[in-house]
């Protein structure tokens, strides 16, 4: 039998009291959840869980069997019911009749809707028949790194006749589908006392009678295979020992900052993409060692992670031992290039007649030895996931090198898996890209007004946002309340003061090794202040000056930077005044600082014009509602100014513009967006006022 250590590694996490209320579909969502939420039993995104349920069927209201299974996509830990597609068993065992043969088993998948139970919308995965034909009322197939190190050896089948004896079977790789289907049905006919299957080069089957002896026997099968694999790799250097040394945790983090632009940039000149970091122990043991490179030209060998990570990683050109990162830089257009060029060899070598056009020939995955591995996608979540999936593949690569010799998917084997007309087909459906998506925002003044609903409206369009703002408390707030809205992927934040170099340095750094670089700069960090000219010390100017002038400089300097190591253009977004134009008594500092802001902008966009950035102003006006500079002395200064009280300004403010309107944050950001889309690709150095007209500030 299964043992049942009390020193497992992983723990059982069912609750019978809390499993008893539960109707069958029910536990097993219950049961899928505990699986997903532990990376160490499966990836996000991979293996499915299935139950076979009496149903009554609401055209005979006769009792039927249905199949419940992990619908198409979803993922198993943060699954809800509708996740799952139903369907009749009747009809699936029916779909044995009309099968063709190997040739053909790719047209089965057209006819799983045939068979959906109660007009579930949800549709059916490709493992649908691996579950259907199992002749178990309880299925779980899991991506267990302790097991995939198994099925990815050499020796996996003699290993896992080692480990499980004959309680665990084992198939040789066949691509999922119909026909694995057969032979997962065929082997639990054979082997009635079985309590799963390890799949070479894919993963693991575990089954059960009810939704609790299914979890629990997955649970313990993947037990003893940590178990086994600790006792055999106890006192073995993984990968072959070290070959270098990690640089310490900051210089990482830098010598990444410094990388991760270029590298977008390489990779964005037709879809902009955006990067994600990770130094976690795992990456930097790999990346580290004697036998990183070698293995990693091998690729990964669960087809999940391959899909999500390319045929192999790109192994930058770099020595922590002699660290130089300018060679470094200089290095990666070729490595990109040649990456490439062996990528489009690959599909050529291995194309079909039907294969679907060369996608993106560009690395997912870039190993650098001493720092560790970035990852790039087409949205955050997904260069996070992919990256998660190499660190699956690291530790199947370390227990299977361990133990046996590890092997990657058959380049064919992986081709077609990639090149699959059902995977083609399942891209084509996918939604069309925001007009934003994959371009990164920094805002700064991001926890004010118009700061976050500039912010929010970049993020409802795609884009991946970092808030910017001296305010540690408001931007914490933000950043929250931004998150909980649109994920908190997409939603990143630094404390920062627009008047320090060393800030705006460090801030810049960050937003670049926390999603790959920056396409979009709203510099709108501001205050207000209001004051006779005799009664204006030098200290009040000199803040202005520092602020609107000086930190929107600092910021512009830091920001081309970026956009000319990534080479792909940009936009920059000056959010200025009315008084920028207009001036206004009693606020000398800030009408100068904000007409300084005016010309800076024009000569920027004079500067980054042959690099394709752009650079536009919108001059907002008495935007009262949410802005923090019309918070405190500023409102009661223009109040006193206007000989009127707080409650009237805001009406004095209405009435004297052309429009009789008020102006909210909103209507900044819509300005702020337009000037930051291709909407406006074309135009540069312009303004644009947002103030229900004022004639006074008529740039013509």
């Amino acid at each position: 039998m299964l043992d049942a250590k009390a020193d497992r590694h992983l723990a059982s996490n069912w609750n019978d009291a809390k499993a008893e209320a539960m109707s069958e579909p029910e536990r097993l969502l219950y049961r899928s959840n505990l699986l997903g939420a532990d990376k160490r039993i499966t990836n996000y995104g991979g293996g499915n869980t299935s139950a076979k349920v009496m149903e009554t069927d609401p055209l005979t209201g006769k009792a039927v069997e249905v199949l419940w299974v992990k619908g198409s996509g979803g993922d198993v830990g943060t699954m809800k019911l509708d996740g799952f597609s139903t369907l009749y068993m009747e009809k699936l065992r029916a779909l044995k009749g009309i099968y063709r043969g190997l040739e053909f088993e790719d047209e089965m998948v057209g006819l799983l809707p045939h068979c959906t139970f109660n007009l579930n919308p949800r549709a059916a995965s490709i493992d649908t028949p691996l579950h259907a034909y199992v002749p178990r009322a309880h299925v779980d197939h899991m991506h267990a790194d302790a097991i995939i190190a198994i099925a990815a050896s050499k020796d996996s089948k003699a290993l896992t006749a080692e480990i499980f004896g004959d309680e665990i079977g084992w198939l040789p790789w066949k691509r999922p589908g119909f026909e694995l289907g057969l032979w997962l049905e065929a082997f639990c006919v054979e082997n009635p006392e079985a309590k799963g299957v390890v799949l070479e080069s894919h993963g693991l089957f575990t089954w059960g009678d009810d939704a609790k002896s299914c979890y629990e026997t997955t649970i313990a099968v993947i037990n003893r295979a940590i178990d086994w694999l600790d006792a055999k790799t106890a006192g073995v250097p993984a990968f072959g020992g070290p070959r270098v040394v990690s640089l310490a945790p900051e210089e990482r983090r830098a010598v990444a900052a410094r990388l991760m632009p270029v590298i977008r940039g390489l990779v964005s000149k037709d879809v902009p993409m955006v990067g994600h970091f990770d130094d976690q122990d795992a990456v930097l043991e790999f990346v580290n060692a004697t036998g990183m490179e070698p293995l990693a030209a091998l690729g990964t060998s669960c087809p999940d992670h391959f899909l999500r990570t390319k045929i192999r990683p790109l192994v930058v050109a770099f020595d922590p031992a002699a660290p130089d990162v300018e060679a470094t830089l200089a290095s990666l257009p070729e490595a990109v290039e040649a990456y490439r060029a062996d990528y489009a060899a690959y599909y050529e070598r291995c194309r079909r007649p039907t294969s679907p056009a060369l996608r993106d020939p560009n690395a997912v995955v870039y190993l650098v030895p001493g720092v560790g591995m970035l990852t790039f996608a087409k949205d955050k979540a997904t260069a996070r996931i992919s990256g998660e999936f190499y660190v699956n593949a690291i530790n199947v690569m370390r227990g299977a090198s361990a133990v046996s010799e590890y092997r990657g998917l058959p380049e064919q084997e992986a081709f077609d898996i990639e090149y699959w007309l059902l995977e083609e087909a399942k891209l084509q459906r996918m939604p069309a890209r925001k007009s934003l998506a994959g371009r990164i925002a920094l805002v700064t003044g991001g926890a004010g007004g118009i700061g976050a609903a500039i912010a929010d409206r970049y993020l409802r369009e795609g884009a991946c946002v970092v808030l910017a703002d001296i305010d540690a408390a408001a931007l914490d707030e933000t950043k929250a309340a931004l998150g909980a809205r649109h994920g908190a992927d997409v939603v990143g934040s630094v404390e920062m003061n627009v008047t320090s170099e060393d800030a705006v340095a460090a801030a810049f750094a960050g937003a670049c090794l926390g999603f790959g670089g920056i396409d979009i700069l709203v510099s709108n960090a501001g205050i207000a202040s209001s004051a006779p000219i005799e009664e204006t010390t030098l200290a009040l100017w000199d803040r202005n000056m520092a602020i609107l002038s000086t930190g929107y400089f600092l910021v512009s300097r830091a920001v081309f930077a970026v956009f000319r190591a990534q080479g792909i253009g940009g936009s920059v977004v000056f959010i200025g005044s009315k008084n920028g134009l207009a001036a206004s008594p009693g606020a000398a500092a800030y009408c100068t600082a904000k007409a300084s802001e005016l010309h800076l902008a024009r000569c920027l966009a004079l500067e980054g014009a042959p690099d394709g950035i752009r650079v536009n102003v919108v001059n907002p006006d008495a935007v009262l509602r949410g802005s923090k500079i019309w918070e405190g002395e500023w409102l009661e200064q223009r109040a006193a100014t206007y000989k009127t009280d707080k409650d009237g300004l805001e009406e004095m403010y209405r009435q004297r513009s052309l429009l009789k309107r008020s102006v909210f944050p909103e209507d900044i950001a819509e300005a702020a967006y337009f000037l930051a889309s291709d909407a406006s690709s074309k135009s540069t150095g312009n303004i644009v006022n947002v103030d229900a007209g004022n004639v006074q500030a008529f740039t013509r």
